[in-house]
Order: C-alpha cells, then sequence, then structure tokens
C-alpha cells in the first residue's frame, strides 16, 4: 500500500478496516505497533507503521449540526470536501479550507495542516471537541476545559487515533476569486503584509526566478471590496491554474466570479479527483515578520530550487494555542514547495534550504518532506518538553510511534 503521492511504500504488516469504534477500540488494545491513515496525503512516514494499519473509512459517518452550539460532530476520516456539501445544505460552513478538498479531516488536523489568510487560523482552531482511542483502546474525549486538549488536536498521531471531531461552524458565505499576475518582486518583498492582507485568503505562486512572481489568487469575501490596483500587478482576463502550462478546467472558478465558499476557498474543484502522485511536497512555516527576509533567501537558492519545483505557494495563517501546531502563538508565513518526482535530488537540497530557513524560526509541516535532524524541536515549540511528557505517558511502549516520531521526539520506550 502507498501513500497518496507513491513515493512512500508503507511498511505495515497489515491492513485493517474496523466497521464501529468498539472493534477500532479492539484491535488498539491488542495491538503492539498500530497507525491509522486517513486520505494518505502525506509524503513521508509521519503515519506509516511495521504493525497494523487502520483504515477508518469504513466507520459510520456523521455529520451532525448543533445549531444551537454552534458546532457540527464528523467522523475523522471525512473529506473536507464531503464535509463543506454537508455543511452547505444546511446554511452553515467553516472558517477556512485547503487547498485540496479532498484531504481527511483528522489527517489535516493532527499534522497542522491550514488554509490561508493573515487572520485565518488554521484547521484545527475549528476543533471544539475530539475524540481519541489512546493506546490502551480507551476512548476519549476531550475539550478546551481539559488538559490535554491543546497537545491532542495537533497531536502528529502520537497520543491516539482521531475517531471523531466537534469543529465550529458559522453561516455559509459568499466568496469571489481572483488571479494577479506579473506582481514585481520588489513590490512583493516591500508591501509584503499589505498584499496578504489584501483579501480573505491570498496565495502567492512563484519558483523563484525572474523579476516578478506569476500569480497571485486573492479569495475575498463577496462583502469585501475589489482592490483597484495591487502593486502594479495585471488582474488575469481568462482562468488559470498554478502551473502556467495546464489547464484551469480542474480549478475553483476565478474572474470575480461570486460563489460559495467551499467553492472558492480551495484551489481545486471538489469534483476533480486528483491523480495518485507525479509531485513531493514540502512546507516550511515562519514569523509572518520575517518574510521578506526568508523569501529573500530563498531566492538566493533559486538556481537549485527552480528544476527540482513544479511549483512553491507562499501563503500566510494566524497564531493558534495548539503546542505541536507550525502557527503555535505565531501568526506565520507558509513556503510551501511542490516538488517534481526527484526524490533523490529534492532530499539532497533539502538541508540547504532548511539551514538557509533556520535564522528565521522555521518549523516544518508534520506531513510533508523535511530532515528531522536540522531542528532543535524542544526550541522552535515552547511545550515540546510537555508534549513529550504526555507521548511517554500515553503510550510507553511506543505502540504509536515510528520512526520519524522517533527522531522528532526521542522518547525513550518502556519494555
Amino acid at each position: 500500500m502507498k501513500n497518496w503521492a507513491g513515493n512512500l511504500e508503507y511498511s505495515s504488516a497489515e491492513v485493517q478496516r474496523p466497521t464501529s469504534v468498539e472493534e477500532l477500540r479492539e484491535l488498539v488494545a491488542k495491538a503492539t505497533q498500530i497507525k491509522a491513515l486517513g486520505s494518505r496525503h502525506s509524503f513521508n512516514t509521519v503515519a506509516d507503521t511495521p504493525g497494523t494499519h487502520l483504515l477508518l473509512d469504513a466507520l459510520p459517518q456523521e455529520v451532525v449540526l448543533n445549531r444551537d452550539k454552534g458546532t457540527v460532530k464528523v467522523n475523522g476520516s471525512i473529506s473536507y470536501g464531503a464535509l463543506g456539501r454537508a455543511l452547505e445544505e444546511q446554511g452553515y460552513a467553516i472558517h477556512n479550507l485547503a487547498s485540496l478538498p479532498h484531504i481527511s479531516v483528522a489527517g489535516a488536523i493532527q499534522t497542522g495542516t491550514h488554509g490561508s489568510g493573515v487572520n485565518n487560523p488554521s484547521l484545527a482552531a475549528a476543533v471544539v471537541g475530539i475524540d481519541l482511542v489512546r493506546a490502551s483502546g480507551d476512548l476519549v474525549t476531550l475539550t478546551a476545559d481539559d488538559d490535554e486538549f491543546l497537545a491532542s488536536v495537533v497531536g502528529v498521531g502520537a497520543l491516539g487515533i482521531v475517531t471523531g471531531l466537534e469543529l465550529a461552524v458559522r453561516p455559509s458565505y459568499e466568496v469571489r476569486q481572483r488571479v494577479l499576475t506579473n506582481l514585481s518582486w520588489d513590490g512583493a518583498l516591500a508591501n509584503f503584509q499589505a498584499i496578504a492582507s489584501s483579501a480573505y485568503s491570498v496565495s502567492f505562486f512563484t519558483n523563484y526566478t525572474g523579476d516578478t512572481i506569476p500569480q497571485v489568487w486573492l479569495k475575498a469575501l463577496d462583502t469585501e471590496a475589489a482592490l483597484p490596483d495591487l502593486f502594479g500587478a495585471t488582474p488575469a482576463t481568462v482562468a488559470m491554474h498554478p502551473l502556467p502550462d495546464m489547464s484551469a478546467e480542474n480549478c475553483t472558478e476565478q474572474l470575480d466570479v461570486a460563489g460559495k465558499w467551499l467553492d472558492r476557498l480551495p484551489h481545486f474543484r471538489h469534483e476533480f479527483t486528483p491523480s495518485n502522485g507525479e509531485e513531493l511536497q514540502s512546507e516550511f512555516l515562519l514569523p509572518l515578520d520575517q518574510a521578506s527576509a526568508a523569501l529573500s533567501a530563498v531566492r538566493g537558492l533559486a538556481d537549485k530550487l527552480a528544476p527540482l519545483l513544479f511549483i512553491s505557494e507562499i501563503r500566510t495563517i494566524a497564531a493558534d494555542e495548539f503546542w505541536l501546531s507550525p502557527f503555535y502563538k505565531q501568526q506565520s508565513v507558509a513556503l510551501h514547495f511542490t516538488w517534481k518526482p526527484m526524490q533523490p535530488e529534492v532530499e539532497a537540497v533539502l538541508p540547504e534550504l532548511e539551514e538557509a530557513l533556520r535564522p528565521f524560526g522555521s518549523r516544518p509541516h508534520w506531513g510533508k518532506l523535511f530532515t528531522p535532524d536540522q531542528y532543535d524541536f524542544s526550541t522552535l515549540y515552547p511545550r515540546f518538553e510537555d508534549f513529550r511528557g504526555l507521548a511517554q505517558a500515553n503510550d510507553p511502549t511506543g505502540k504509536f510511534r515510528n520512526g520519524l516520531l522517533d527522531s522528532v521526539l526521542g522518547v525513550t520506550v518502556s519494555s
């Protein structure tokens, strides 16, 4: 069994597909090593195990809206696209979406996945309750009143298997999307925060070469005024794909045509089924006030990066309070790299890229390619030692851990 991109062959000895939470609990309780898989949109071994893999798509699906509380209860394996459709049918929405609506809710939240927007926190920020199966097989429900809640939401799979989530919702809203072309790098670096704040969600697409950023995608609330100008960038007159040679057929609608949140916030349509493979991904999260300096540093490596890149996307994310969130107490900029399927070459250049970003406090995305020994996680995450203690207490034999998590956490496994 392989991951979404096809760059990783999972090492599990068996795969189970439980049809109830009770069955899942029994499987966890008796296992020596076990991990859950969602949409498998991870590019590293964060979800791998030599033991048992659990596929959660056979668990009973639920989307239970509580209008009085302003929340929705969902199964962790549901995709954001399916959740969005179910919510929109009832006139509700969530605050943000990632660029691809096909990913699973639990997997995205556990790894700190996000959308974009200076004032929009990550997908995890919607969580008000989380159901976890611990290594013992016990099922626990945590809310903001519980001591372990802020550790467990972005838990990188180390504290338990997520079976359900309760998310904050809001009334449905509309978004307009337009693309601007050829924003000068000088203008972008001098005015980065102003540009990133110019709409509800903003994405820059580049390969770091040349004097301009080829595309800037603006996703504006229908109540926001359209900007007459953006530092010399030119509004596109036809729909565009982030990759200039690709058809925009599978992208969400552009050209300032208003539409529902779920049909504009992602870059790609939910009815479009992406191919499995043909790319690799890395992403690094830094303090927003370091954006211009960090981007200048990356541009200094453009000759090495561009031959390996399909495209790089630059986004922003508001701060949150989750202990291992890349946005922990930090308004952030995300530098996302979509690489060609050239893994040896990408892994060879990653340490140099990571070293260039180190002075800016770069934190890697937990589910994408990075070099663990490049980081002092206890310095990057103020609550890291507390998280490590919880992982040791909740999983003393390392049932949920693997090589990647061991290298990150440095936890001693009890015999």
